[in-house]
């Protein structure tokens, strides 16, 4: 049994790791805003690909990581009311909850306008001098709601090494901050060398 228990726990740690995928996202957008590029059809289109293909990821390491939780607690010491009962718990579930919804607003909403704007494009195509005043407000949506997500994955990081045993509550805001932080950076600057 404490095989299998090791197995969710591993499981469930590395979904919500794996969820990082945006921070990629953006470093990619930023890399591409740092070569001044106004607009290429196959570039463009390539990153719309990506990102586009990435919530596909989102989704299925959400579910693991919703799965495998709900797993944790009926196998171990803290058992399903920890849901309703341990704050730690809780405020994961509710991250959890926030990320799937922010996801699918993206995925559903966002995405779809998005690309809606690049199907009348091809390679051979003039682009319009409008198409970028009309695309840029949604990619920069984008940015800031993938920037919100990656904060609310590392936060839900910063809770979830907490489970058994928390740290001091100071040291919980400050690492919750910097992951703030780090995502507001994240989304206006070019990551080059790790966290900075």
């Amino acid at each position: 049994m404490d095989i299998i228990y090791d197995l969710l726990r591993f499981f469930h740690v590395i979904s919500f790791v794996f969820m990082c995928v945006l921070l990629f996202n953006l470093i990619v957008a930023n890399e591409r805003v740092m070569r001044g590029i106004s607009f290429n059809y196959d570039a463009d289109n390539h990153l719309e690909n990506i990102i586009k293909n990435g919530f596909n990821w989102c989704y299925i390491f959400q579910a693991i990581t919703l799965v495998t939780g709900v797993l944790l607690l009926l196998l171990g010491n803290i058992g399903i009311e920890g849901l309703w009962t341990d704050w730690i718990v809780i405020t994961k579930t509710i991250i959890l909850i926030v990320l799937m919804g922010t996801v699918s607003y993206v995925h559903f909403k966002l995405q779809p306008k998005i690309e809606s704007f690049l199907t009348a494009i091809t390679t051979d195509t003039e682009v319009p001098g409008t198409l970028l005043v009309k695309l840029k407000p949604y990619r920069i949506l984008r940015k800031w709601i993938t920037a919100f997500y990656l904060f609310l994955v590392i936060s839900a990081i910063v809770l979830g090494i907490q489970v058994y045993a928390p740290f001091n509550p100071a040291l919980t805001v400050i690492l919750i901050g910097i992951s703030g932080l780090f995502s507001l950076t994240a989304n206006k600057i070019l990551l080059r060398f790790g966290w900075i």
